[in-house]
């Protein structure tokens, strides 16, 4: 189990711009090659907005792109025409597959934060598509087979247990509140790469959102 900590991701974005981000891997200026990937993740990028912020249009590639908002609003506009607000709750999946173009902005009135995860296809190339899941229910797991990943989103009550999905790759997410795993506790922004994971368990400290992805 390697556990890396919130104050340990690279620095990014554009403050004046009122963007704040911070990586998880390898990303833009900060070239890490020993921090390329893990399984089929290639980033989990935590993203803060002010209102009216946003990233321009810009393009991707062979990405599966899964966005999981905190707090606020995020509109979302791609090149296959969708045109979405994605809140607190709602998975979204943008597969880039042979090329795609898309904005993201905070167009409401209050911050927005939200975390951004991409995921190697297994095959290169095909046709953009794009998903939105509203509301899902804790403990639904969200299946991104082009990545042979599977997503679990679980939120905690104080002393409530989740097992860590045995597997090759298994990526534990918090994103607020405080839980345990193994020995190690976990804050908001910390995460645990476990490989060959088998009857791992992770307990809530305090009441907390886990993402954990399961992954081949």
């Amino acid at each position: 189990m390697d556990v890396r900590r919130a104050d340990e991701r690279y620095p990014g974005g554009d403050e004046a711009a009122g963007i704040a981000s911070r990586h998880a891997f390898s990303f833009g200026p900060h070239y890490d090659p020993g921090n390329l990937r893990f399984g089929a993740l290639l980033a989990c990028n935590e993203e803060r907005l002010a209102p009216g912020a946003g990233f321009d249009e810009h393009p991707h590639s062979h990405t599966e792109i899964v966005t999981w908002v905190v707090e606020g609003e995020l509109t979302h506009r791609d090149s296959t025409g969708h045109e979405t607000v994605v809140r607190a709750g709602d998975v979204q999946r943008l597969s880039a597959a042979g090329g795609v173009r898309h904005v993201e902005r905070n167009d409401g009135a209050v911050p927005l934060t939200f975390v951004q995860m991409w995921l190697a296809p297994r095959e290169p190339g095909g046709d953009p598509a794009y998903e939105i899941v509203r509301g899902i229910a804790d403990s639904t797991p969200y299946a991104v087979p082009e990545a042979g990943a599977m997503l679990h989103v679980r939120r905690l009550a104080a002393g409530e247990r989740t097992a860590v999905p045995d597997g090759a790759y298994a990526y534990v997410h918090v994103v607020r509140g405080e839980v345990r795993l193994g020995d190690e506790e976990l804050g908001a922004g910390d995460a645990a790469r476990v490989t060959d994971a088998e009857g791992v368990e992770a307990v809530a400290v305090t009441r907390a959102e886990v993402l954990l992805w399961e992954m081949a």
